[in-house]
């Protein structure tokens, strides 16, 4: 080869990359035969440059080098059909623990050149996937553990639930009765969230589930007649955060059960629909009745507690609600938009 031609230069540059890299790097010819090492890889790998060079890979050390796979993929390399990528092997010595390499490998290319040479670097990862292993494993106790004190506080709530309306049923006042079973059913709000995160282990809360779930646990404690009365839930695949789907879980609780107080009086039978649906971040809720609509004048009554809840609720959720007539009946609409940035959140009307 001529001392001035370009396969000549490129090869002596090739050499003087690899010698002076600070990374474990190998300079192989077509034949997977060492023509350089880098200092790193001599020290990486405890071994003496004139103990690689001119040494086929899978001769270097005591044969760690000879593995099938590589000796694979590095002669498709040196083919020109693939490069290796982050390979990851492990690296077995005797007298040494075992150890990760991820391997990287490409053929270099130049003008006029019919001498192959390939460049190939090891990384060590084995402190890296040792670190990954234990965080995977901390993860998993810390879902075990989660899953654990969901089940636990569901439980709780379900007796405080239970004590609740044991009381209900005995007190001889019928304003207290009203508010100990109101509490039942918001306690019950939280329990059942708290009993689907302990069964599905996640974050995120499917609301078609849980929605579904709170309504059927309604409609058990406080529709006598279920072929009078229908609760229905239609809701799409959206999921919520766990934190954001307790408050609205408490929304539809104070809806629904204000729905079956007031917006039936004086009928026998009646439908209330609750329903969502989400876009991305945004979302909107709705719990909609047939019943006797929205009462004006002296007839039409004051919020007390649950309406004081929802718009709280509303106005932590930053998303708006908004009533209107269903015609026949009434409908509210709570509605959370994901803003842009520096866009002000929708405002919270009376219900």
């Amino acid at each position: 080869m001529a001392p001035h031609s370009a396969p000549f230069v490129a090869n002596t540059l090739a050499l003087a990359i690899v010698k002076s890299s600070a990374a474990p790097v190998l300079l192989l010819d077509g034949s997977l035969t060492a023509l350089a090492a880098s200092t790193s890889f001599c020290r990486t790998f405890q071994l003496q440059a004139n103990a690689i060079v001119n040494r086929p890979l899978a001769h270097i050390g005591a044969g760690e080098w000879n593995v099938p796979q590589l000796d694979a993929l590095l002669k498709a390399t040196s083919s020109g059909f693939s490069s290796i990528q982050d390979y990851e092997m492990d690296f077995a010595r005797k007298g040494k623990p075992l150890r990760r390499l991820m391997i990287n490998a490409t053929k270099l290319d130049y003008a006029d050149g019919d001498e192959v040479r390939i460049i190939l670097t090891t990384v060590d990862v084995t402190d890296a996937r040792a670190a990954e292993k234990q965080k995977k494993s901390l993860l998993r106790d810390k879902d075990v553990l989660l899953q654990e004190i969901h089940h636990r506080v569901a439980n709780s709530l379900q007796i405080i639930a239970s004590v609740l309306m044991q009381n209900a049923r005995t007190v001889q006042s019928e304003e207290t009765r009203e508010h100990l079973t109101n509490a039942h059913q918001r306690v019950m709000s939280v329990a059942a969230l708290e009993k689907q995160l302990a069964a599905s282990g996640l974050e995120d809360v499917g609301m078609r589930t849980y929605l579904t779930n709170r309504c059927q646990s309604i409609g058990a404690s406080m529709i006598s007649d279920p072929g009078k009365f229908a609760l229905t839930v239609r809701a799409d695949e959206g999921t919520l955060p766990a934190a954001t789907s307790v408050s609205v879980g408490l929304i539809v609780t104070e809806l629904v059960i204000n729905a079956l107080k007031h917006a039936f009086t004086g009928r026998d039978s009646g439908q209330i629909l609750v329903g969502y649906h989400s876009t991305g971040a945004s979302w909107t809720l709705s719990v909609t009745d047939n019943g006797i609509g929205m009462l004006t004048g002296p007839d039409a009554k004051k919020g007390g507690l649950g309406t004081s809840i929802v718009q709280a609720l509303t106005a932590q959720l930053d998303a708006s609600i908004e009533l209107s007539d269903a015609d026949p009946g009434t409908a509210v609409t709570v509605s959370h938009v994901e803003n842009a940035p520096g866009e002000p959140a929708g405002g919270v009307a009376a219900v």
